[in-house]
């Protein structure tokens, strides 16, 4: 175990040491170069720099040549302690140093010489770049950064690398990556026609074509038939509610960056309306309203409340991410409020549930964390202690492995995520079951107990699917497009093999539809082989391909995918046989 962490410390140090050959190499082909920062970060390093004039992708290769060309020459990495005044002498013609030394309160700073190179730097470094292997590291791409993160600062080059300890490493990393590119989500849903963004709409605002709406209607209809067998109660809410909504529930006080700003009603009618509305983060103050709606009985516990709900969030324009980090996003939102001595079993039934639909899925690796009592927070010791005890309960009685985040929960309540791996090992944020004891505070909740008194109900967000956007957006990279038969917009095409065969074509495209089958029919004035090749591209479990043979037989030549032609089949026996596939969610 310590020899994997002093690797990694390694790595971490050569990628560091790395960045700073980088503005070396800069500094060597763009003299008149002024420099950022430049740190190690996951896979690798960047640095940014205010460049005197403007590079390319192009201008990489170039770069990292001279990289290699600094890295055998074997220079030292020395630190060095000096005042802040000599410092600011070394750095006299860099602005943005003189900017950081100004804003460190030791009387001392520290620098790294690297040859002819000197950086503002803790450290730590490696020894000398003969430690550093030149065929474990690569130039990646560039993009624009503003100075410290700030939109009012200038917006400077920022070039990133990717660096290993080794070769085989550094290889495996770049086969992960075309892996991950193959399976872009945004890339296949254009392939697929699933979905797109409009400008004049707006990022992060997605549009739904038909095959994608048809993938999120099968998604919708499947998960909502199992949350009414488990006595879930469907709930429909509003877009938008009074500001006043959200300052009773807090919102506005710690989730305001992430809102809409507020529409002002006043400007917008003659009657002077004074309530102004906001749109919706969460759905979480409607669903209380409905259960406060009228009194509540002991007897009326738990109850479940759920809504395929949208709600909008306001993500800077440059985190927004294909379906996986959106403006408008759609949740399988539900609220259970519930009585202390009922939360053991609701949490188990929820984690039952949560693991039954996302195995169904295709999902097989889960990943689970427990977030526990943070310094501040809201509730007594003693029900932030129940509440983590019912939380390990449900995770220990379905004998699942499960990390500890000492101090992660919120401020109102103890959580568990669950995280799904995906095809190529890379870990989604899926589930999460949040108890609640500062909402139902907030909003005086209550309910009767037995002996007539009234009670403060447990409250649990709970969204198992995390957002269909979300969610559909790894589904697609999970199965690269290769949907499983039960949940593929498209689940066969049938193609006549002349003009003659148009006819039976349509037929049998009308009795697949009779028979609940997704199903369409190309009978354009195209060759067969051009029809198939268009089926395949569009991942269609099964083609149907027929001709003279198939119209005298009343049957179908079936091309299955990823299988190739299997055979001719009569249609009631291909009917049989997709309708099984469908019912075991093949």
């Amino acid at each position: 175990m310590k020899q994997k962490s002093n690797s990694k410390e390694k790595t971490e140090k050569i990628r560091h040491s790395l960045s700073h050959i980088l503005a070396y190499a800069v500094k060597e082909l763009y003299p008149n170069t002024k420099f950022g920062i430049g740190p190690a970060i996951e896979n690798g390093f960047y640095y940014d720099f205010d460049l005197p004039e403007t590079i390319s992708i192009t201008d990489l290769e170039k770069i990292e040549k001279k990289m290699k060309e600094i890295i055998k020459k074997d220079i030292k990495f020395e630190k060095e302690i000096i005042s802040k005044d000599k410092a600011r002498k070394i750095f006299k013609d860099q602005s943005y140093k003189l900017e950081l030394i100004d804003e460190i309160e030791d009387k001392k700073v520290s620098i790294y010489k690297s040859g002819y190179f000197i950086d503002l730097c803790k450290g730590p470094h490696i020894r000398s770049s003969k430690e550093i292997d030149i065929n474990a590291f690569k130039l990646s791409k560039i993009a624009g950064a503003y100075w410290k993160g700030t939109e009012k600062n200038k917006m400077l080059t920022r070039i990133y690398g990717i660096a290993f300890g080794s070769k085989k490493e550094l290889d495996a990393y770049l086969k992960q990556q075309k892996e991950i590119e193959s399976r872009d989500h945004r890339i296949l849903a254009e392939k697929l026609d699933l979905f797109h963004i409009d400008e004049n709409i707006g990022p992060g605002l997605i549009l739904w074509n038909p095959k994608g709406a048809i993938l999120r209607r099968i998604i919708e209809n499947y998960v909502l038939e199992e949350y009414f067998k488990n006595n879930y109660l469907p709930v429909l809410t509003p877009h938008i509610a009074k500001k006043t909504l959200w300052e009773i529930s807090g919102h506005l006080s710690f989730y305001k960056e992430n809102m809409f700003p507020p529409i002002h009603m006043k400007e917008l009618n003659e009657e002077g309306e004074k309530d102004d509305y906001q749109i919706k983060p969460m759905n979480c103050p409607f669903h209380i309203a409905i259960y406060k709606n009228r009194i509540r009985s002991y007897k009326d516990l738990p109850l479940k409340y759920t809504e395929m709900g949208t709600v909008y969030r306001y993500e800077r324009s440059g985190t927004l991410h294909g379906l996986t980090r959106v403006r408008g996003l759609t949740q399988d939102d539900a609220h259970i409020f519930c009585t202390i001595e009922q939360l053991e079993k609701e949490l188990f039934e929820i984690l039952k549930l949560a693991l039954k639909i996302l195995k169904s899925f295709g999902f097989k690796e889960f990943k689970f964390y427990l977030s526990t009592k943070p310094e501040k927070y809201v509730g007594t010791d003693e029900i932030w202690e129940r509440a983590e005890k019912a939380l390990i309960y449900a995770l220990t009685k379905l004998k699942l492995k499960y990390e500890i985040d000492k101090g992660g929960g919120a401020f109102y309540g103890p959580k568990i995520d669950l995280k799904i791996k995906d095809a190529i090992g890379r870990e989604w944020q899926c589930t999460t079951i949040q108890l609640d004891f500062n909402l139902p505070e907030r909003f005086e909740m209550s309910y009767i107990d037995k002996k007539g008194k009234k009670q403060t109900p447990i409250m649990i967000h709970r969204a198992l699917l995390g957002s269909l956007e979300r969610f559909i957006g790894v589904l697609i990279e999970y199965y690269a497009g290769d949907f499983p038969l039960w949940i593929s917009p498209l689940q066969t095409l049938v193609i006549p093999v002349g003009s003659k065969h148009r006819k039976y074509a349509k037929e049998i495209n009308k009795k697949l539809r009779e028979n609940n089958i997704r199903s369409e029919a190309n009978i354009e004035n195209e060759t067969v082989s051009k029809k198939i090749r268009e089926g395949e591209i569009q991942k269609i479990p099964y083609i149907l391909v027929v001709g003279d043979k198939e119209m005298k037989n009343n049957s179908v030549r079936i091309r299955q995918r990823k299988k190739g032609d299997i055979g001719e089949m009569k249609l009631s026996k291909f009917l049989e046989k997709i309708k099984k596939e469908i019912d075991k969610k093949l």
